[in-house]
């Protein structure tokens, strides 16, 4: 009899990337990749690749480990996942981080945006004008993050730019007096670049702050395809304010495939050498908002190939360097570094796999050394703070196990490579999405998966009015 050319491996639930309708989906292995297909009764066939490495795909399952959940959940179970997001009893993980938008202008008006932000007064998509939030807003939607998360790991402060917001400084006030332990400023650098002052008043609010840094390439064509302008000389005057004030920084790369991605091992070493620079996240183009001519089989870009490109293109890491991250092992990667006199000393290739999800469960751990317990979660909390003051395991979204530190080492030698890769209509995976635990607050205050978010219940978006036309 004839023999499949490929082997099955996994039964999921995906959506049609045309009408976005839930459908039935196989994961299998094929030719030595891992390819997610479905069928769709109305338009057919769909093929999406969604690995490159079995054994790596494979590996990340194993660090699957029971998830957290938040202290509340806002919306109930009624139509099934992906259409209940807010987050309903169902969703598996909590906010390790969520994004609160809090204008729909920018000062850019990148091809590429998720979000459909830009100079303009009207949205290209939604044909809704772009609005500033009021800080009675955005105060409901931190107030729900909190709600949800008790102590909040990380809120990250987007947009749009927020650094083009008018009230941007009584924002991070507002946050500040929330109990959250870490703020995140995602942007694109223009006002930090242009404005010395502005970067010695975002320093005031050390520690717990770190900017999160677009810088896609140093090539202009690439940041003109990605960003729609050469910010070169941006991206260099905005790195030297933030060395100046050794504010905490990590660069923040899209990554298109055959556009910048043979500049990722060069992105590293130039991140090493900044005093600011804590680390680099790699982020393969999501099929979301502006991104109108993606083709999948030429554009997608899975995390396994962009943890191949880290490995072949820097000489810091080795295979074993570079994990799943137990929260979401499908979507996220990670390296741990320390940078000493010149070296880089990766930390998570030290680490027994096996031990390592096993000696992070999800509950409080003590560390008996109490000098040793501060520097561990000073070095290697994802939340980043010189001064943290976390007290369980259960508050790092990266857990990393407990290590010895050497003498005199201090937050500036750490550093970080993650990969963050997200779902969209083509790779969607509702067991993956479940595991989600990178957030967006919606303007009413629900909390909703970033991959979903942008898919389903962004105005405007694709699946917005499948979703809220629904009775």
């Amino acid at each position: 009899m004839p023999t499949r050319s490929y082997l099955f491996y996994a039964l999921t639930n995906s959506v049609c990337s045309k009408c976005l309708v839930k459908v039935e989906a196989k994961i299998i292995f094929r030719d030595d990749r891992v390819y997610l297909v479905k069928h769709c009764s109305t338009h057919g066939h769909e093929e999406v690749l969604i690995a490159d490495d079995i054994e790596y795909y494979k590996q990340s399952l194993g660090f699957i480990k029971p998830g957290d959940m938040p202290l509340k959940f806002n919306t109930p179970i009624k139509y099934g996942c992906p259409y209940d997001c807010g987050l309903c009893p169902d969703h598996e993980q909590h906010s390790c981080l969520t994004l609160v938008e809090v204008t729909d202008r920018c000062n850019l008006s990148c091809p590429i945006c998720y979000a459909d932000s830009g100079t303009e007064e009207i949205s290209q998509i939604s044909q809704q004008p772009r609005r500033h939030r009021s800080l009675a807003q955005i105060e409901m939607m931190l107030d729900a993050i909190v709600q949800n998360e008790g102590e909040p790991q990380i809120v990250q402060i987007s947009g749009g730019e927020p650094t083009v917001h008018p009230e941007f400084f009584e924002i991070l006030d507002l946050v500040k007096s929330k109990p959250i332990k870490h703020l995140m400023i995602n942007t694109n650098g223009i006002r930090i670049a242009k404005e010395r002052s502005f970067c010695d008043r975002l320093s005031q609010y050390m520690p717990g702050i770190e900017v999160y840094l677009q810088f896609d390439s140093f090539e202009a064509v690439a940041l003109k395809e990605l960003r729609g302008a050469d910010l070169r000389d941006v991206r260099e005057k905005a790195i030297a304010h933030l060395n100046e004030y050794n504010i905490s920084t990590t660069l923040v790369v899209t990554l298109k495939k055959g556009l910048n991605d043979g500049e990722i091992g060069k992105i590293i070493d130039y991140a090493l050498k900044q005093k600011c620079v804590r680390g680099v996240t790699f982020q393969p183009i999501q099929a979301a908002g502006r991104l109108e001519d993606f083709d999948p089989k030429r554009d997608r870009y899975t995390l396994t190939e962009v943890r191949r490109s880290i490995l072949q293109q820097s000489s810091h890491f080795k295979p074993e360097d570079i994990l799943p991250v137990p929260c979401h092992p499908d979507c996220l990667a990670m390296a741990y570094a320390l940078k000493v006199n010149g070296k880089v000393i990766p930390l998570t290739g030290l680490l027994n796999p096996d031990e390592f999800v096993k000696i992070m469960p999800n509950s409080v751990l003590y560390e008996q050394n109490e000098e040793l317990k501060r520097n561990i979660f000073e070095l290697f909390s994802t939340s980043h703070s010189p001064q943290s003051s976390a007290t369980s395991l259960k508050q790092l979204l990266c857990c990393l196990p407990m290590l010895p530190v050497p003498e005199g080492i201090t937050y500036e030698n750490v550093f970080r490579v993650m990969i963050v890769q997200f779902l969209d209509p083509y790779n969607f995976d509702v067991r993956s999405v479940k595991r989600s635990c990178i957030h967006i607050v919606h303007p009413d205050g629900r909390i909703i998966p970033f991959d979903t978010f942008n898919m389903f219940y962004r105005e405007g978006s694709a699946g917005y009015h499948l979703v809220s036309n629904r009775p």
